[in-house]
């Protein structure tokens, strides 16, 4: 992080509309996402289960997110699981990506509907081809927040989501959750290949942009066409 400024209020005046193209190496993550052969290792009563399941994720740019002088480019993400056994919702997560340009900071916001959210960050260049993100319960920056029946049942410890970025554009992620379950330790994980279904659009200020261009344009082009004949 850099120093922080005397002036903590004022926002940058420099900020591009177009936060698809700001995105630093959270680029390749946006669009509609698709794969079916997730594997997840969970904790129960019997020991360790593996469940293999399906999975769709969007990833819909924002427009530009400023605290003060503190710069944001970002993705609005939503995920949807189901197993193949089951019709029911197997995890809903809600969140952001963020990067920020001046500092090669990243971070991920998670909320799931079991009472559970979460702020995990880490570094890195526009154009690596892994990224990684952590949290910890206890921080109060990049820290991990559960309701009282999961901090004395399934206690979360630590979050990490290590992400790859494939050479056919495709991404692999596995997030490793380290839990404390009935006094033991459990390492819960997930993994899984995405790939795209449907390509990203453009965040709502850029859409207003570039419409108004294109209408400056049309009105240009009327006024060239519509003199007097000669």
């Amino acid at each position: 992080m850099l120093p922080i400024p005397a002036d903590i209020f004022t926002e940058p005046d420099d900020v591009s509309p177009d936060g698809l193209a700001n995105l630093g190496p959270l680029r390749r993550l946006a669009g509609v996402w698709q794969a079916d052969k997730g594997i997840d290792i969970n904790p129960k009563a019997e020991g360790p289960e593996r469940r293999t399941f399906i999975e769709h994720i969007r990833m819909d740019p924002i427009d530009p997110q400023a605290n003060g002088p503190q710069l944001f480019y970002g993705l609005r993400y939503h995920i949807h699981i189901n197993t193949p056994e089951e019709d029911i919702t197997f995890h809903d997560q809600v969140g952001y990506w963020l990067w920020e340009p001046a500092t090669g900071l990243i971070m991920q916001t998670l909320a799931i509907p079991r009472g559970q959210v979460l702020l995990a960050s880490g570094k890195a260049q526009p154009d690596d081809k892994k990224i990684s993100v952590t949290a910890k319960r206890g921080e109060t920056a990049y820290g991990i927040c559960s309701t009282d029946f999961l901090e004395q049942a399934f206690r979360t410890d630590s979050y990490r989501c290590d992400i790859t970025f494939n050479d056919d554009g495709s991404w692999t992620y596995l997030i490793q959750t380290e839990l404390f379950v009935r006094g033991a330790p459990f390492n819960h994980r997930d993994t899984n290949t995405l790939k795209l279904v449907a390509p990203p659009k453009l965040n709502p200020l850029a859409v207003i942009v570039n419409d108004r261009a294109k209408g400056d344009r049309a009105k240009g082009d009327r006024a060239k066409g519509g003199g007097p004949a000669a």
